[in-house]
Order: C-alpha cells, then sequence, then structure tokens
C-alpha cells in the first residue's frame, strides 16, 4: 500500500508539474486570449478533479502506516476541493464581471486568483516534500 500511495503521489505531483510548465502556457501561445480563458475554464475543474482524487486515494493508502503524510495528503484533497467548488467559481464571477467592465471586480479577481495559486504552490511543494521524505 505504501508504495501504491508513493508513485500515487508521483502522478498527481507530476499532473501539477506538467499543467504549469506544459499545459498553462503553450494554451496562452496558442491561442487568443480570450480563446485560452475559455479553454482553461473548462480543464481547470478536470484538473482539479485529478488531484483531489490523487491526493485523496495516497491519504487513504497511507492512513495507518504513514499518519502525517497521510494527513497532508487528505489536507491538499480536501483543500483543492474547497478551491474547485468555492474560490474557483468566484474568481470566475469576478472575471466575468471585470470583462464587463467593473473595474472593481479586477482587483479582487486579481487577490483571488494570487490566492489560488499560492494554494497550488504550497500543494505542490508538499507533495515534492513528501516524495523526497518517502
Amino acid at each position: 500500500m505504501e508504495l501504491i500511495a508513493l508513485y500515487t503521489v508521483a502522478a498527481t505531483l507530476g499532473a501539477m508539474v506538467f499543467f504549469a510548465v506544459g499545459i498553462a502556457p503553450t494554451v496562452f501561445q496558442a491561442l487568443p486570449a480570450d480563446e485560452a480563458g475559455r479553454f482553461l475554464r473548462r480543464l481547470f475543474p478536470r484538473y482539479y478533479l485529478a488531484l483531489i482524487i490523487g491526493s485523496g486515494l495516497a491519504g487513504l493508502l497511507w492512513m495507518t502506516s504513514q499518519p502525517i503524510a497521510s494527513g497532508v495528503c487528505l489536507l491538499i484533497a480536501f483543500s483543492t476541493l474547497w478551491v474547485r467548488q468555492r474560490l474557483v467559481p468566484r474568481i470566475n464571477s469576478l472575471r466575468d464581471a471585470e470583462l464587463a467592465g467593473d473595474a472593481s471586480a479586477g482587483l479582487g479577481f486579481a487577490r483571488l486568483h494570487r490566492l489560488s495559486v499560492a494554494i497550488n504552490m504550497i500543494q505542490l511543494l508538499a507533495l515534492v516534500v513528501l516524495l523526497a521524505r518517502y
């Protein structure tokens, strides 16, 4: 079980890195900004779902043998669930308002977008630490 958990963490981390350095920049290079935004809006829920499943599965697999690693993984899963279900819809709403001409919505969008990026980076670093440790 521990080895499967480790592989699951590695796969989840790999997906995160691939998305950050492969997919997102390529989308913005290949598509006009408005199309890139629409594409990523459709892709992000799937990205977050993969993160929830990967980290949640690793957390469950490590539950009896590595309680700290399990807790970290489950925290990642639950925080990602919150980001996916609560934060991203708010970010999207603010972005839509900004594009419709509401300048104050742009400030809120920028703040919440930075928060989502920070959460994602902390999650990524936590998975790196788990891989390095176990």
